[in-house]
């Protein structure tokens, strides 16, 4: 299963940078930067810049990109025995080089290859490079592409082979480098950060949740093409739907307004817990801006819901972005 989701995610992952590479070298910089709340820091070309709308970098005029995606320390042997050539191609990635590379005094692996061409959309191969990353206490994976006129083969493979990991940072600081910040958590706290721009918020002491015996709010903020006025209600109950979790959803309310001069959609609904069959309710609420938005979705128990919706939009009402 985790090597299942993994290879999704690596999909995903790919998908987005190779958009992103094919939107549009020089010294490097004397120390590493560090994507926000990140542990994986690069020494990126001076022409490509920390990315707002991922965890790691881009090309300032496209056609570059490099990600990081953390995960548990025993993903490593998973990722490295799972990356087989017929796996990584089904992901669009045409391995021509593996070998075993040393990251400070981590193992890691580095795969080289490209994307093919497609004749059909006119599109011209990308090259690519994969690096697992295998430290004590995470692994790191880091995916760099780039078309052939914007950076050069070495600079990409310097700044891929060039990470360096630092200690995990306290949740203070990955809640101080998330790219908003609370200004009332109205009696909810901080659990986790979650690659580097959303946050998992409870109320109660336990910070492992099971059978949703305390209320959670996902705060997450994604930079990309927001959906039209006339998308915006499609786009909610889509994301509501998608929720993998939750099942059989009941709306009570769903609508579109606008306050303080920003546009918003809202929607309240019943469903149910998959893993445990508890009646919950479901809270999306979505701030829209001319680059992204913010969605914030909360979770309580339907037998708790008294009181609770009120300190959810509480919370989203205070959310400054940066």
């Amino acid at each position: 299963m985790l090597m299942r989701n993994l290879m999704l995610r690596l999909g995903r992952v790919l998908c987005a940078a190779a958009l992103a590479a094919s939107l549009g070298s020089a010294a490097h910089a004397a120390d590493p930067v560090f994507p926000p709340g990140s542990r994986f820091g690069f020494e990126p070309p001076a022409d490509m810049v920390l990315s707002r709308r991922f965890s790691g970098f881009e090309r300032k005029e496209g056609g570059a990109t490099l990600s990081i995606v953390e995960l548990p320390a025993n993903a490593f042997a998973e990722l490295v025995s799972g990356f087989t050539d017929a796996n990584l191609l089904s992901q669009g990635f045409a391995v021509e080089k593996r070998e075993e590379v040393k990251i400070g005094d981590n193992e890691g692996m580095l795969y080289t290859g490209e994307q093919p061409a497609d004749p059909n959309a006119s599109a011209p191969a990308i090259r690519k490079w994969i690096l697992v990353v295998g430290a004590p206490s995470v692994t790191g994976l880091v995916i760099a592409q780039a078309l052939p006129d914007a950076e050069t083969e070495a600079t990409m493979r310097k700044m891929v082979t060039g990470v360096t990991l630092r200690p995990a940072l306290s949740l203070t600081q990955q809640v101080d480098a998330l790219p908003f910040r609370i200004a009332d958590l109205a009696g909810f706290r901080p659990v986790r950060v979650l690659a580097g721009n959303s946050v998992l918020l409870t109320q109660g002491p336990k910070d492992q949740m099971q059978n949703l015996e305390q209320p959670i709010l996902v705060l997450a903020q994604a930079v990309q093409q927001p959906p039209t006025a006339e998308q915006r209600d499609g786009f909610a109950r889509a994301a509501l739907a998608s929720n993998q979790t939750l099942k059989d959803f009941v709306i009570e309310r769903s609508q579109s307004y606008r306050s303080n001069g920003v546009d918003w959609h809202e929607i309240v609904a019943r469903a149910i817990d998959q893993p445990t069959n508890v009646p919950v309710v479901v809270s999306q609420t979505i701030r829209f801006a001319p680059d992204g938005y913010l969605r914030a979705l909360g979770v309580v128990r339907e037998d708790q819901r008294t009181g609770v919706l009120a300190k959810f939009r509480e919370v989203v009402d205070s959310v400054q972005v940066k």
